[in-house]
């Protein structure tokens, strides 16, 4: 880990090598795999599993119950949560999130939880997650919904134009 932070709060976090963490970060019982990037004013809470080569961008909560996979991009301010039905006292309970590999998710989403966003998705920007996101959709608004299909990547390697 390299902590480019002079302000921050790290409390039992396993933080794989080659990750980042900026300042004014918030780290508390979670898993951070390697390669990561996880930049300035963000709170991972305890519990949340974060797979290698991830990038949260400024201002994200990521609360416990949340699981994401390798290769996943969150944007600034994006929010997820973790409780359906959060009352200021009394029990409540986490529901648990799963974004998969290589999803991506847009500045100022919200992801309610209980909900599993596919294998390369990506979530448009200001988006409300409110239920499952198909491997490869496209989903916008609020609450979000599905515009089209991503088409598969293409294979790493030369470009049809033999360079």
């Amino acid at each position: 880990m390299r902590l480019l932070a002079k302000y921050y709060k790290i409390d039992d976090a396993k933080v794989g090598e080659d990750t980042i963490v900026r300042d004014f970060v918030n780290l508390y019982g979670c898993r951070i795999g390697k390669g990561c990037r996880i930049a300035a004013y963000t709170e991972i809470q305890r519990g949340v599993t974060i797979g290698d080569r991830c990038k949260v961008e400024a201002f994200s909560f990521i609360p416990s119950g949340v699981t994401i996979e390798d290769e996943v991009f969150i944007g600034p301010h994006v929010c997820f949560t973790n409780d359906r039905r959060p009352r200021a006292v009394g029990a409540w309970e986490v529901t648990p999130t799963l974004v998969k590999k290589g999803a991506s998710i847009g500045a100022n989403a919200t992801v309610v939880c209980g909900v599993t966003i596919g294998e390369g998705a990506l979530v448009g920007a200001g988006a409300v997650v409110t239920k499952d996101v198909p491997a490869g959709a496209v989903v916008v608004g609020c609450p979000a919904k599905e515009i089209k299909l991503k088409k598969k990547p293409a294979t790493k390697g030369k470009r049809r134009d033999g360079r």
